[in-house]
Formats: structure tokens, C-alpha cells, sequence
């Protein structure tokens, strides 16, 4: 089994690599793009069939900084 996390810095933190993007797009004519946020994708392989209180876990305690970043996973079938 297959899992995805995604983190991601929350509303209102600042996100300088964000804004750098966002300058290059608009630099290279993209004219249209409004705000851009980065954040970090991680896939976890599982042995188990029930991961839900593992996520939660591992994004909380490892993955995430729960001061500036919030965080959202799933299960990959």
C-alpha cells in the first residue's frame, strides 16, 4: 500500500521560495498567475492495511513543523 503526504506551509506564513516563483513566472509571461505555494510531497510504502493512525502520526510528529506548515494525506490504491 501506497501513501501520500503532502505539507505545505499554512495561510498567512510567509513563503519567500514561493514568491521567487511566482516573479520567474511572471517574468516569463505568465502574466495570469496570482500567488504561489510551495510545499514537499512524500510517498510511504506500507505494510500495513489500516495506516490511518500512522499517517496522522508520522505527518505530525516528523514530517510537519505544526508551528508554520499544516499537512494532508492519502491513501494510494
Amino acid at each position: 500500500m501506497r501513501a501520500k503526504i503532502e505539507v505545505f506551509l499554512k495561510e498567512g506564513v510567509l513563503d519567500p521560495q514561493g514568491e521567487t516563483i511566482k516573479r520567474a513566472l511572471y517574468t516569463l509571461g505568465y502574466s495570469s498567475i496570482k500567488d504561489v505555494r510551495q510545499g514537499k510531497v512524500f510517498y510511504i510504502e506500507l505494510k500495513d492495511k489500516n495506516p490511518q493512525g500512522i499517517l496522522e502520526e508520522i505527518a505530525r510528529k516528523v514530517l510537519a513543523n505544526p508551528v508554520i506548515e499544516d499537512f494532508r494525506w492519502e491513501v494510494e490504491r
